[in-house]
């Protein structure tokens, strides 16, 4: 593609633009790429490949936790997803240090990355099984993020965290009833084993304060609840810092991919309200993205934080993300 501008000054402005939209476009593509592939090519593993791809060729750090080391940190919300599957889980770490000089100018990017979601034991019809290959999107956005974020090297320091699994149901899987006991130490009552992903952005959240992350944004394909609310054309978004939360609705306005504040009052606190842990993992089915939200903020010290549920936007009305070519796309 040729572009013409008259305005001679102006060309190094547009240049730097269609350079930056290139980076943007082509991390967009590898994300959906990612989603799009089938769950037997897209395993935690395999995220785990594409992660080594990213550092390898832009020159980020690289750091994946095995199931020992999750073991020895107390990441029992995460391996009690992951103990139905033989896929062994993933706990994966990318960091950009964009900014040596002040290591308090950092932000944590966590994706979802539940790589095939069955349902667990709560096992989902055929129907809502059939598209859950890309319930890990939320980590292929994030990891493709950081793909982006290293080409274009802002004066930030980055941490992408990707807690990948499977959600299976075997005679090893997790049960409605158990509890479960998170990297902060907190409890969980399994309601629904359905109700995965917070489980495993519990831990997530948990390991990004303890490294000292002070603001915070999670992408996952969370709830069904979210496409009932806003369809298809938009994604929620849920903060306990109203200032950051409009700089991530804003950021994500300005390029397309429209996200909407939902409220987050702790009067829904009470609807996963636990007899025998501190929490259950579901609140009912009333305001399920907001309860699903709180869920995950439980892990959250007080640092800013910002939660995008995107369910109802990736794989909406059952389509897949397409791949796009060329140089001339609008990057979202």
């Amino acid at each position: 593609m040729t572009i013409v501008e008259f305005d001679e000054s102006k060309v190094d402005a547009l240049q730097k633009g269609v350079s930056e939209g290139c980076v943007i476009g082509e991390a967009v593509n590898f994300c959906r790429d990612m989603a799009n592939e089938p769950a037997n090519n897209m395993t935690p593993s395999d995220m785990v490949e594409q992660a080594l791809k990213v550092a390898h060729t832009h020159g980020v750090e690289l750091e994946v936790l095995e199931r020992a080391r999750m073991e020895e940190l107390g990441m029992g919300a995460l391996l009690g997803v992951a103990q139905g599957s033989e896929e062994p889980p993933k706990f994966i770490i990318m960091r950009y240090n964009g900014d040596v000089d002040d290591e308090e100018n950092n932000i944590g990017l966590l994706g979802k990355g539940i790589t095939f979601d069955s349902g667990g034991l709560d096992i989902k019809n055929a129907a809502g099984m059939s598209t859950m290959k890309g319930d890990m999107a939320g980590g292929a956005s994030v990891i493709a993020a950081m793909q982006a974020i290293a080409r274009l090297k802002p004066k930030i320091n980055v941490t992408v965290i990707v807690p990948a699994t499977e959600n299976m149901p075997s005679g090893t899987a997790q049960r409605p009833g158990d509890v479960v006991r998170a990297m902060n130490g907190k409890t969980i009552e399994i309601d629904n084993t359905d109700a995965e992903g917070r489980l495993v952005l519990a831990d997530a959240m948990s390991y990004a304060r303890s490294v000292g992350l002070n603001r915070l944004v999670d992408v996952a394909t969370l709830t069904g609840a979210m496409s009932v609310a806003l369809g298809d054309q938009c994604m929620g978004a849920f903060g306990n810092d109203d200032e950051f939360t409009q700089q991530v609705v804003s950021a994500a306005n300005s390029v397309g991919d429209r996200a909407w504040p939902l409220p987050m009052f702790d009067e829904y606190k009470s609807q996963y309200s636990s007899d025998i842990a501190d929490i259950k993992n579901t609140g009912g089915r009333g305001a399920g993205s907001i309860t699903g939200a709180l869920i995950i903020g439980e892990f959250n010290d007080g640092a800013p934080w910002v939660h995008l549920d995107i369910a109802g936007m990736r794989g909406a009305r059952g389509q897949q993300w397409r791949h796009c070519e060329g140089r001339d796309r609008r990057a979202g």
